[in-house]
Parts: C-alpha cells; sequence; structure tokens
C-alpha cells in the first residue's frame, strides 16, 4: 500500500500526488529507508503490500484509473524514501488514503522498499 506511498490512495493524478508530497516535513524528507537495498525488505514489503495496498491499487500497482492513483507514477519515483514512508503514516483520509501508522515503522519501510523495487 505507500503509501503509500504511497503511498497515495485516492489522489487523483501526478499533480495531486506531487502537491501532497511538497507538504512533507524537511525532517522527513531528507530520511533514508534503512531498509534499502536489502532483497528480504523487498520481499516483506510485497506481501505487506498485498495484505494492506493491494486492494485499491491493484496487485500491480497500477491503480483502478479512477479514484486509486497508481503506485508507478513520476511523482511516486521522484518521491524520497522519506516522502513515501511520512505518507504512509501520515495517510490523507479526505481522499481516501488510510493512516497505517499502526503498522511498525520497519513494516512501512519495507513497503517503500518494494515500491522501489516496481520502478
Amino acid at each position: 500500500m505507500v503509501l503509500m506511498i504511497v503511498l497515495a490512495g485516492g489522489l487523483m493524478g501526478a499533480g495531486a500526488q506531487e502537491a501532497h508530497f511538497a507538504g512533507v516535513p524537511a525532517k522527513d524528507h531528507a530520511r533514508a529507508n534503512p531498509l534499502a537495498g536489502k532483497p528480504e525488505a523487498v520481499s516483506a514489503g510485497a506481501a505487506l503490500y498485498k495484505d494492506h495496498c493491494a486492494e485499491c491499487h491493484q496487485a500491480d500497482a497500477q491503480g483502478d484509473g479512477k479514484k486509486k492513483p497508481s503506485l508507478r507514477t513520476p511523482a511516486v519515483r521522484s518521491a524520497t524514501d522519506g516522502d513515501l514512508e511520512w505518507f504512509l503514516r501520515q495517510g490523507d483520509l479526505r481522499h481516501g488514503m488510510p493512516s497505517w501508522s499502526s503498522l511498525p515503522q520497519a513494516h512501512r519501510w519495507a513497503i517503500v522498499a518494494y515500491l522501489r523495487s516496481l520502478q
């Protein structure tokens, strides 16, 4: 899910996604994924994505073409890992994206690692 970022469930198109990531605090924007480059994190993230994100963003992360956006957009690709984790943690209920703050932080980072593997 990404959030997800991306991570972005419910935002309508790349422009909306870019605008949303513009609100990420600088300290979160600059955060690096401690699980980046770890194949086991990608595998764990894939399982977490299936359980928490695929229902809205589809198994292939392409979204539904309507209210549930693709997580393979330029906006998601250009977001930092910190942006994506922040978005997963915060959510955006107004646009249908729940907060995943109840997931352990390591799980959110694993989802970010998985989303990066799709790019």
